[in-house]
């Protein structure tokens, strides 16, 4: 389950910034992150801190419990296929 919530919160940082018609090299300048995190991120390949949660959120223009509240949505709904994880971030 744990493998789909990191997909799932990848999805929603793509589809948010996507919406907002930034690339990745935007949202990591905007967030103050590297563009590659941004990327392993957004593929559900590295889990993102409770710091990076936030820069993110506030990089995107919502809460953390918006943010958040998108990947639940995508969870619940399965949306996502499988992909192994990767790597790991804190």
């Amino acid at each position: 389950m744990s493998d789909v919530l990191v997909r799932s919160f990848g999805t929603a940082v793509r589809r948010l910034r996507e919406a907002r018609g930034w690339s990745q090299e935007q949202l990591a300048e905007h967030a103050d992150l590297n563009r590659s995190y941004v990327g392993e991120i957004e593929r559900g390949r590295a889990i993102a801190s409770l710091v990076t949660i936030d820069k993110l959120s506030q990089a995107l223009g919502v809460s953390s419990a918006t943010l958040l509240g998108h990947c639940d949505q995508l969870t619940s709904a399965n949306v996502l296929k499988g992909q192994p994880l990767a790597a790991i971030a804190c």
